[in-house]
Formats: structure tokens, C-alpha cells, sequence
């Protein structure tokens, strides 16, 4: 059986939790945090989560693992059968994640871990956010899912990076972007988290959060 490797504080994590349950591909999970020791970097080359073991050996980087797993086990439709749409979906996916919450991901430590970033950093993350956000706003649907009327892989992304977009923007510039884009996140991951798998996924986020306080 396959096995997932990370914990349920990452966004990445959850995107390729969510898949694995939303289609009913069996799998341990596996709690491994960040680091930078030898006996990690065997598996994750550059430390970070998630990574998935197989029969075959590890596997880093979630989109990689999303079209492994696509390609593994093709009866599950992970992806559209439609080329065309499937493709889309890729798109959008690739917005969300590298386009929008990797360019956020340069706030998250002032924004959510209580460190400093920069003014300089600070400046530059508006002017590029504000920017893919624009372009991210052209080709997202919210229809109510990213990619029109049918809950698809890329609400996956959606679902777990978006909030920390709109979280981070709001918290270190006291706007929150999406939203200024016209982009109602908080309506959007609603409307996902009726589905039992974002239910199952944002429940053991809540409980690692609850896990990670002091007592």
C-alpha cells in the first residue's frame, strides 16, 4: 500500500490527501516533518513534505505525486478524460500553486509564524501578487468551482492554498487580495467542504493545529 508522508499543517499535504480520498485510493499515512537530516533527504531531496513511498521507491513534489497517482490508477478519473478539459485543470492547478501561494508563501513567516520579513520582500510580493491574482481571476470560474460547474483536481489547490493567500495578504497589508479581486475564497472553500474527503482533510488540520499548542 502506498504511504503518505508529511503532516496535516501542509497545504501540499492536504492537496494530495484530498485526492487520495475523494477517490477512494487506499493509503497509510505517515507523520514526518521538514528537516534537512540525511536520513530525510534519502527520501524527500530537499527535506520538505509531502512525499509518497511506493514499491517502487519515494516520490517528491504533490503535483508530481497527483499525476503519478492520475496515471496509476486510471479507472479513478482523477484528471477529466476530455484532453482538452484535463489540461485546464493542469492550468488552474499550476496558477494556484506555484503563481499564487508560492509567490504568498514569501509572507507566511511574519504572516503565520511570528518572524519578520522585510519591507523590501513585502514590497515586492504586492506588486507580483497583485499581478497573478489578476490573471488568475481571468481563467477561474467559481461556478461554483474553479474550472466551471463540476468539482474537478484543481479545487483540490484551491481548497487548501487559497485561504492561506487571502490569510497572508490580509494579515501582513491589512487587505486581504483575492478579496479586493473580487474573489470570495471564504464562499468558495464552503462550498468544497461539504464533500466528505475537504471534511476529513480540514478536520485533521484543525486537530494538528489544536496538537501543536502549548498546553
Amino acid at each position: 500500500m502506498i504511504k503518505l508522508c508529511g503532516f496535516s499543517l501542509s497545504n501540499y499535504y492536504n492537496k494530495v490527501k484530498f485526492v487520495l480520498l475523494e477517490h477512494g485510493i487506499e493509503f497509510e499515512e505517515q507523520l514526518v516533518k521538514p528537516s534537512q537530516e540525511e536520513a530525510m533527504l534519502q527520501h524527500s531531496p530537499l527535506g520538505k513534505v509531502p512525499y509518497l513511498q511506493t514499491e517502487h521507491g519515494d516520490l517528491c513534489e504533490s503535483q508530481c505525486i497527483v499525476e503519478y497517482l492520475a496515471a496509476r490508477f486510471p479507472d479513478k478519473r482523477i484528471f477529466s478524460a476530455d484532453p482538452w478539459k484535463a489540461a485546464k485543470e493542469r492550468e488552474m492547478i499550476f496558477f494556484v500553486d506555484v503563481h499564487l501561494e508560492l509567490t504568498a508563501r514569501n509572507l507566511y513567516k511574519e504572516a503565520f509564524f511570528g518572524g519578520t520579513v522585510s519591507d523590501a520582500t513585502k514590497g515586492r510580493v504586492e506588486k507580483v501578487l497583485t499581478h497573478h491574482i489578476a490573471g488568475f481571476r481571468r481563467i477561474a470560474k467559481f461556478a461554483p468551482y474553479l474550472c466551471g460547474e463540476q468539482f474537478s483536481v484543481a479545487d483540490t489547490a484551491g481548497y487548501v492554498s487559497l485561504p492561506l493567500v487571502g490569510m497572508a495578504t490580509q494579515t501582513i497589508y491589512g487587505r486581504d487580495f483575492l478579496f479586493e479581486a473580487g474573489i470570495d475564497w471564504k464562499s468558495y472553500v464552503k462550498t468544497i467542504n461539504v464533500r466528505p474527503a475537504a471534511q476529513r482533510v480540514n478536520e485533521d488540520r484543525k486537530a494538528a493545529i489544536a496538537a501543536s499548542r502549548p498546553s
